[in-house]
């Protein structure tokens, strides 16, 4: 088990919250930076290196949009503290990552903290479907079981994923609009601090840590695919 700690979650993730509870996001602030990031990029490195097939799943037909959510995300991390060069962009914790054009998703999962999935809609479909991501961080899902499938099928068995719940949020990613992100948020209790859980391991004992995810939805404005962003934060709570 590898345990990254937040020393608390940010002060817009304390209070109650409903779902989907969704707000408007700033532009530039769908994507962060913590005292938590060293610790985490060192652990999103070894899953990407040790874990590849896991952690990372691209659809034929997403290439673009994970090409395009790159080229966003360098725009938006020199003003989070990185250098980003023609070839290279040098980090907040001091590391070096080449660009890799080929490997967009690997390369984003290798500079930021968030996991990115993209989520497309095919002419004439219902749904969204997620075409690609880097999930290093799943909480109780595995990607390879997710990869292809559409809102609804995705969030099986989330009890609270209902018709009323899987309608309303189809209506978020089918209104978000190219620069105007929206952002929620979510907070579960769990025995293990462990980020990395595609399975709960253990849903006996003291539940002593509050995982947290900040989830941020934007549009591509080219490729026009949806971005859904995944920032985790995971504290220890008094006994």
């Amino acid at each position: 088990m590898t345990t990254i700690l937040h020393p608390d979650l940010p002060q817009e993730m304390r209070g109650p919250h409903s779902l989907p509870g969704v707000a408007p996001c700033d532009p530039q602030d769908w994507l962060r930076v913590d005292a938590a990031y060293a610790d985490q990029m060192a652990y999103r490195t070894e899953l990407i290196r040790d874990r590849r097939q896991a952690v990372l799943a691209r659809q034929q037909g997403s290439e673009a949009a994970c090409r395009e959510v790159l080229e966003e995300a360098l725009a938006v991390l020199p003003g989070l503290g990185f250098t980003v060069g023609a070839n290279r962009v040098h980090c907040p914790d001091g590391r070096s990552v080449a660009l890799d054009w080929s490997d967009p998703l690997s390369c984003l999962g290798h500079l930021v903290q968030e996991d990115i999935c993209i989520l497309q809609k095919p002419e004439g479909a219902q749904e969204h479907l997620l075409t690609a991501a880097v999930l290093c961080f799943p909480a109780n899902w595995r990607l390879a079981e997710k990869i292809g499938r559409p809102l609804t099928a995705i969030h099986i068995p989330v009890a609270e994923y209902d018709a009323d719940l899987a309608r309303r949020v189809q209506r978020l990613f089918d209104g978000v609009r190219e620069g105007r992100p929206l952002w929620r948020y979510n907070r579960l209790r769990y025995v293990d601090a462990d980020l990395h859980q595609p399975v709960r391991r253990r849903t006996d004992g003291d539940m002593k840590y509050v995982r947290s995810e900040r989830q941020c939805i934007l549009r591509l404005p080219r490729t026009q695919a949806v971005v859904f962003s995944i920032h985790t934060y995971v504290i220890h709570t008094p006994d």
